[in-house]
């Protein structure tokens, strides 16, 4: 008798388990309901102290979407942000950026969510397995570094005082140097299939939209290369003037 009475025990306990376990979405949402949006914030708090951003961007647009206008709504959307940022989620991190930048256009924070976007999109635009190993892909879609670049600039031009203004200028000069890395990649591209139209086009915008540019050097010197095998003497001696005043110990001017 004692042994079936423990046996059913058991069961009872397995059975409680099982369903535990088997608690559906719906019952989680229930679960977060109901613990109200001042539990629910201080939960998603200590996620993203302890760098659990996944359960953080969970919590946070639970309780975004349950308590819209709540006193706490602004901060939970721009750490909700924050979260998809960390966790790479680049759609619903511009969507949220999107969001509050138009519902809050004198928000105090709204430099820092013009911030966000730049990081965001500067963060899109890079492969962190060729980062990790060293690969340099300066090929690579720069879509989005332009888009960040456009982003660091808005923030700039709007808000010149903000304390995020100058990480945005140090990130641009960065961008830069990306951009015009692409279009000399590109133009190499162009050259060794001599098309040197082309490739003295890439030189030239590098020249005309990053003068700041480390790499104005090799621009000038894909131009002249490119005049001379395009046989126009005019632009080939403009390019090596410029080059000559500017990098005197170039292998071109000699």
């Amino acid at each position: 008798m004692n042994n079936r009475v423990v046996s059913i025990a058991i069961l009872l306990s397995a059975g409680l388990l099982l369903s535990a376990c088997s608690s559906s979405p719906e019952d989680k949402d229930i679960a977060l309901a109901n613990q109200g949006p001042n539990a629910l914030y201080e939960k998603a708090k200590q996620n993203m102290e302890t760098g659990n951003f996944n359960a953080a961007a969970e919590t946070l647009s639970a309780l975004d979407s349950r308590y819209p206008f709540g006193p706490l709504s602004h901060q939970v959307q721009l750490d909700l942000i924050y979260s998809y940022y960390k966790i790479r989620d680049t759609d619903q991190a511009l969507a949220n950026i999107d969001r509050f930048l138009r519902l809050n256009p004198n928000h105090s924070d709204v430099d820092y969510a013009q911030y966000m976007r730049g990081l965001v999109n500067m963060d899109a635009g890079r492969n962190v397995f060729q980062d990790f190993v060293g690969i340099d892909r300066a090929d690579r879609d720069p879509t989005k570094a332009r888009e960040a670049f456009d982003d660091f600039r808005r923030l700039i031009e709007k808000y010149p005082d903000s304390k995020y203004a100058a990480d945005a200028q140090k990130r641009m000069l960065f961008i830069k140097d990306r951009l015009a890395r692409y279009e000399l990649a590109i133009a190499s591209y162009y050259m060794k299939r001599q098309a040197y139209v082309a490739a003295a086009n890439r030189g030239k915008y590098v020249l005309e939209n990053y003068p700041d540019s480390p790499h104005l050097q090799r621009a000038l010197e894909i131009m002249v290369e490119c005049y001379e095998q395009l046989n126009l003497p005019e632009l080939k001696d403009n390019a090596l003037k410029t080059l000559r005043l500017n990098f005197p110990d170039s292998s071109y001017t000699s």
